[in-house]
């Protein structure tokens, strides 16, 4: 399975989960009045809009190279994480708002197993989901999976954090509540500003950076004809990078040997490292 069929496949997958736990969240939160479950059920509500981004993405990036886009469509990718990182940060913030008002209101919600019940269905779902993510992040890299990951994480960490308010509310600690959500939505803040930077980077043209660089020279300079390798710069495409650069070389090597000798790196280095999508060398014969 290539990368974008297992990112359609992970994403109907966290649809219809988060559309199922979105259900009972809000029945169990409405007959109980716990303001914790109705704001997990909240962002349930986000996470579906996440899974939809995800979808949506990942179909637009998955359409090859045309006339207009001469490199594909990657940097789609990166346009719709954006945009899950920016849904993370309103949810959050919505229940860090949620969270302080119940702290201040000294608000109290009525005990029931189905409370605990949910809190354990949500936590083995998302932990699951976060897991399949994960495995299917580590064979693709793709940041749609990345941001899908990272949230089901948060789910089950706010979630967990749901759990608990809801066994101290039952021997009379309410206030947990309301302290336990505020810093959790805290941390999920920081999370979706993560990937928010790490969306605009790649839409900003960032080049790919030194370490990486470093190591495609070296494999260039490996071959003893190439004395030096200048002007290396780098383009984002999406997930992968157009290289562009000069080697020089030793200029007793005929013109069709240094070109061969380029042609080969330019086939090589794609292949070599992941990260990188096409490079045009330019010889310099010195």
């Amino acid at each position: 399975m290539n990368r974008y069929e297992s990112t359609k496949k992970v994403s109907l997958i966290g649809m219809i989960s988060n559309i199922f736990l979105l259900i009972i969240k809000f029945i169990v939160a409405t007959f109980s009045h716990s303001e914790a479950l109705l704001a997990d059920a909240v962002n349930s509500g986000g996470d579906i809009f996440s899974s939809l981004m995800s979808y949506i993405g990942n179909k637009i990036a998955s359409h090859p190279s045309d006339e207009d886009h001469n490199f594909g469509h990657g940097k789609a990718e990166y346009i719709f994480s954006l945009l899950i990182g920016i849904s993370m940060i309103l949810v959050a913030s919505k229940v860090f708002y949620d969270s302080l008002k119940s702290i201040f209101n000294h608000n109290q919600f009525i005990f029931s197993i189905y409370l605990v019940i949910v809190c354990i269905i949500t936590i083995l779902t998302k932990l699951a989901l976060y897991l399949y993510c994960k495995t299917n992040y580590h064979k693709h890299y793709n940041i749609l999976l990345k941001a899908t990951m990272n949230d089901n994480r948060n789910d089950a960490i706010l979630s967990f954090g749901t759990l608990v308010s809801v066994i101290l509310g039952f021997f009379g600690y309410y206030y947990f509540d309301g302290i336990i959500g505020s810093l959790i939505s805290i941390y999920i803040i920081f999370t979706g500003i993560s990937i928010f930077l790490e969306s605009y980077k790649i839409l900003m043209d960032v080049s790919l950076d030194k370490e990486y660089t470093d190591n495609i020279i070296k494999y260039i300079l490996k071959n003893k004809e190439i004395k030096k390798v200048t002007d290396f710069n780098t383009i984002a495409t999406g997930y992968k990078y157009i290289a562009i650069l000069t080697i020089n070389v030793d200029g007793n090597l005929t013109t069709f040997k240094s070109h061969e000798l380029a042609d080969n790196l330019e086939k090589e280095i794609p292949n070599e490292f992941r990260k990188i999508y096409k490079v045009i060398i330019h010889v310099n014969p010195i």
